[in-house]
């Protein structure tokens, strides 16, 4: 259901006589139709409308599936409205199918009485049999459930485009823009941003923007002048109250990239990226290259060991070295993390998670990767490990990822996954002012509190080794892989050595847990009847539904965790004030584990592997079972 509607049961679409305070529409249609494309303008057209929204790109796992077929479909969903969003939406109240594949893989997800736009010039016999229809479903009666306004929107789009002389395959390219002009006039939308943005975009042959320019226009005219009966109306929705300031929409994957760029320049340090392209983690390594001029060194490595390994050298050398991947690419780089926890150098991981294992589901979310960003690592190797709760937040601890690496001399784990990194929402871009820095402390000569003495391996009272740069006066040392004896870094891998160091490693890792914030509360009390326990992209869903439980008058509370390991100090403690823990997780159930074990406490668990988020309403009912 969309978030907050007028009615939560009733369906929600343009034209009911109560207008809601939320819609969510899908765009679906071939992974060649645009339809990714066509939902990001349509994110920006509902961002300058100043309505809040959230976003989630569904693309398939082929590079490019036969046309027309069910493994090809592409499709983009969208919750906006006049009031706060959390998730992209549990059920569309709008399926716009742009061909009967998109239709047949969708259409299940739509809301009863939600509205069906359908392209009816792609119904072809070929196409409905690739979709495996043996009739057409916009004739036989089998979307009477829903509301259907069918017809021909590639005969539109080549009449629309025909003065610009343009070939057939070229002409139909454009019907994304048809179809987006559409969406804009059924919700209110200015055109011009989006005749700004189609001129830049093909700023090389006007040719193509101009006849895109006429299909959005198109698009939009239909609405505007055409006599259809039925379910098709003009829908205003009110900008959300917000805050003063400067807003943009951002993806998990470009608030990390900002994050960790805020990160470096807090710590006073240059970066180094060293990265490998794996879907859906490349975008970080495309973002960052943009951002030369803040003193970030991109490298795009022959493999995932080398890209780990390139950033490592950088943080050796006095860098701040970052390297990310998605879960095959992180299993890789293993034996360099172990490498990294040995020679104890700041280094930022970033975990982009997918499906799994092995290839798994390429291009669908999963939270699979928790026990290997944990556990995952030959020997006791210890890590700090943090999760982002939504795309905005992949911001702040991106950040926070930077300090502790930079503070504790560690590699840190930042995991998202795949629904964070592409997802879009709106983002109050920060002052800049309001962030502590946390400038990184390099040992010279002359502040050796060793003397004239070497020792790469003198710990402080947190149990922090000094960081030196190779080079520095006087302080010619050596560090690597084999165990170090203490202080001195000396090679020394006896029985008593090992165990002293191993434990010191641990406690260092452990200390973190100083330096956190406590755990608090997001919605709720402590002491409730349950309390539902929630770690990374689960957080929308998971807060919705406790808000609707409570509403409903249940005694029931939320917690988010951000710091995955080590975990924040007062959570065993809150934990044991309910009576029962409920923790929903796109896994089989890792991070309930960890729990009980920390903790002893009767953590249980609501798992889902299935690609794709939770929905409020799965998370709703699990409590509303829990308390029964």
């Amino acid at each position: 259901m969309a978030t907050v509607l007028a009615e939560p049961n009733s369906p929600a679409r343009p034209g009911d006589a109560a207008a809601p305070e939320a819609v969510v529409v899908r765009f679906a249609g071939d992974s060649g139709d645009g339809m990714q494309l066509t939902g990001g303008q349509f994110t920006l057209s509902t961002a300058l409308a100043g309505n809040d929204l959230a976003t989630f790109p569904d693309f398939p796992a082929e590079i490019r599936a036969p046309q027309g077929t069910l493994f090809g479909v592409s499709a983009f969903q969208i919750n906006f409205g006049s009031t706060t969003i959390e998730t992209a939406g549990d059920a569309p109240d709008v399926l716009v199918a742009m061909n009967p594949a998109a239709l047949k893989t969708n259409v299940q997800a739509l809301k009863p009485g939600g509205l069906i736009i359908a392209d009816a010039g792609e119904f072809t016999k070929r196409n409905l049999e690739k979709a495996k229809y043996e009739v057409n479903p916009l004739e036989d009666g089998s979307l009477a459930k829903w509301d259907l306004l069918a017809f021909d929107i590639s005969a539109l789009t080549l009449e629309s485009v025909k003065p610009f002389g343009l070939g057939n395959k070229e002409a139909l390219r454009c019907k994304n823009m048809w179809t987006l002009g559409l969406a804009l006039w059924m919700f209110d939308r200015d055109r011009a941003p989006l005749v700004e943005w189609l001129k830049d975009k093909f700023r090389k042959n006007p040719v193509l923007a101009e006849a895109n320019i006429a299909a959005l226009n198109a698009g939009h005219a239909y609405g505007e002048t055409a006599e259809l009966a039925g379910p098709l109306k003009k829908l205003h929705l009110d900008p959300v109250p917000t805050p003063e300031g400067l807003y943009r929409t951002v993806t998990g994957a470009e608030a990390v990239s900002l994050g960790l760029v805020a990160g470096a320049q807090l710590a006073e340090l240059p970066m180094f990226f060293g990265g490998y392209p794996i879907t859906p983690a490349s975008a970080i390594l495309h973002n960052l290259a943009k951002l030369k001029e803040f003193g970030v060194t991109t490298f795009q490595a022959e493999d995932e060991i080398a890209a780990i390994c390139s950033a490592i050298g950088a943080s050796y050398a006095g860098q701040l070295g970052v390297t990310s991947s998605s879960g095959p690419g992180i299993a890789l780089k293993g034996e360099a993390m172990g490498l990294a926890i040995m020679t104890e150098l700041p280094l930022v991981i970033v975990n982009s998670q997918r499906g799994g294992p092995s290839t798994g589901l390429p291009t669908k979310t999963e939270q699979s990767d928790l026990y290997q960003a944990v556990y995952g690592r030959n020997g006791d190797a210890p890590l700090p490990v943090i999760a982002a709760r939504s795309p905005a937040d992949a911001f702040e601890c991106a950040i926070e990822a930077c300090r502790i690496a930079v503070q504790y001399m560690t590699p840190v784990m930042l995991l998202t996954d795949g629904y964070i990194a592409n997802a879009a929402e709106p983002w109050k871009v920060p002052d800049a002012a309001a962030f502590k820095p946390f400038p990184a402390q390099f040992l010279a000569a002359n502040n050796n509190p060793a003397g004239g003495k070497v020792l790469p391996y003198k710990r402080d009272a947190r149990g922090v080794r000094p960081w030196i740069k190779p080079g520095t006066p006087g302080l010619m040392h050596r560090i690597g892989g084999i165990e170090k004896a203490p202080d001195t870094g000396d090679l020394d891998y006896s029985p008593a050595t090992h165990q002293l160091q191993t434990d010191a490693r641990k406690a260092k890792v452990d200390g973190v847990a100083q330096g956190i914030p406590a755990q608090e509360v997001i919605l709720g009390e402590a002491g409730s009847k349950l309390v539902v326990v929630g770690w990374g992209s689960t957080y929308g869903p998971i807060i919705q539904a406790v808000r609707r439980a409570r509403a409903k008058g249940l005694d029931v509370s939320h917690v988010h965790v951000r710091h995955i390991w080590p975990l924040p100090a007062n959570l065993g403690d809150l934990l044991k004030s309910y009576d029962r823990i409920l923790v929903p997780e796109m896994n089989t159930g890792q991070f309930k584990t960890v729990l009980r074990d920390q903790f002893l406490v009767d953590a249980r668990p609501l798992t889902k592997t299935s690609g794709q988020p939770f929905t409020i309403a799965e998370i709703e009912a699990a409590i509303e079972e829990a308390l029964a």
